[in-house]
């Protein structure tokens, strides 16, 4: 049987294609060698989102799990350990890779219902000085957190317990300019007191791939080192650097968009019998729902050729971006609408 082709897909926002004008900008892209340091494009990419983030340098990468892998491994040595969020990328989404290649050690902490990790969790995590222990060397926080954006005064409580118990800290930020855009402020300030943070042009931003890495210098040196270790040296790479900053020029504003497409999703949900919705904060929307009506949505919308995720327990997730507009939207609620009355 032939597999329906999609036409609406809201698994996730890393499905959006390039748009005509990143095509474009792409093509006219001035390339150099990237690993020689010559590719003046990747280098304008690099300087504008550490400029963007207060930060002195930046690196580009081909993804963000390399980008976060790469920033764990400048900031720790083998048999160190960091803390993040039980369900982090970092450290649930990664194929463990700071384990596997760094020898560094996640020290998962469970998380409240707004996605932060409790202070006094925080500290009781931090190892005694004893040769029993690894070494607690960094604290890493993501934000957007499946969905939700964390609060602004938590992230300044995360940065001054890190300096007090003389910790780096780590931001994922893969959708940091969403957080941004649902708050209304400057992404750059979201990234205040953290040493390094990893943005990726994929998602919400549009881009084919690619993630940028930014921090200091010395550590985007010992960085650069571990992208030639990790195979992420790439040549004449300024031609997916040009889809970087064509989405920093054209898709920032519009991620309001992506957001306010969220609510209509999550409202419309809400009021269909048997789904309990998670109100969106961002561009995902997450719904728990009876096992027997998420077996017969995924049937049915993937036959609709209309895609979402559906996950073990009867849940579903949501996502918006720039390929599925309004009418996109209208068009799902009302196909899972029917499917759900028993119409489809």
């Amino acid at each position: 049987m032939q597999t329906p082709v999609i036409r609406l897909d809201f698994r996730s926002d890393t499905v959006t294609r390039p748009t005509l004008g990143m095509r474009a900008a792409m093509a006219a892209a001035e390339v150099g060698d990237d690993v020689l340091g010559d590719d003046p494009t990747v280098k304008a990419l690099e300087a504008r989102l550490a400029a963007l983030l207060g930060k002195e340098a930046g690196l580009f990468v081909p993804t963000g799990t390399m980008s976060n892998l790469a920033a764990i491994m400048s900031h720790c040595q083998r048999g160190e350990e960091f803390l993040c969020a039980t369900g982090a990328h970092t450290y649930l989404w990664e194929a463990g890779g700071a384990a596997v290649l760094g020898s560094v050690q996640p020290q998962p902490l469970p998380v409240r219902a707004d996605g932060t990790i409790p202070l006094e969790d925080l500290h009781a995590a931090v190892k005694d000085d004893d040769p029993h222990f690894a070494i607690t060397r960094l604290v890493t926080i993501e934000n957007t957190f499946a969905g939700r954006v964390l609060p602004r005064d938590h992230l300044a409580e995360v940065a001054d317990f890190a300096r007090e118990r003389k910790l780096a800290t780590h931001l994922d930020g893969a959708r940091l300019f969403n957080a941004a855009a649902a708050l209304g402020v400057d992404v750059g300030c979201l990234a205040d007191g953290y040493d390094s943070v990893s943005l990726c042009l994929s998602k919400g931003l549009g881009a084919p791939l690619g993630s940028v890495l930014v921090g200091d210098a010395p550590l985007i040196a010992r960085a650069r080192r571990l992208r030639k270790m990790l195979g992420g040296g790439m040549r004449q790479a300024g031609i997916i650097a040009a889809a970087g900053l064509y989405a920093l020029d054209h898709h920032v504003d519009r991620l309001v968009e992506d957001h306010a497409n969220a609510r209509v999703l999550a409202q419309a949900f809400a009021g269909i019998e048997g789904m309990k919705v998670t109100p969106p904060q961002s561009n995902v929307v997450f719904v728990e729902l009876a096992p027997d009506l998420a077996t017969r949505l995924s049937e049915a919308l993937r036959e609709l050729g209309i895609a979402a995720s559906f996950w073990p327990g009867g849940r579903m997730r949501w996502v918006t971006h720039l390929d599925v507009n309004r009418a996109a939207v209208d068009e799902a609620i009302a196909a899972v609408r029917d499917i759900a009355e028993g119409r489809t």
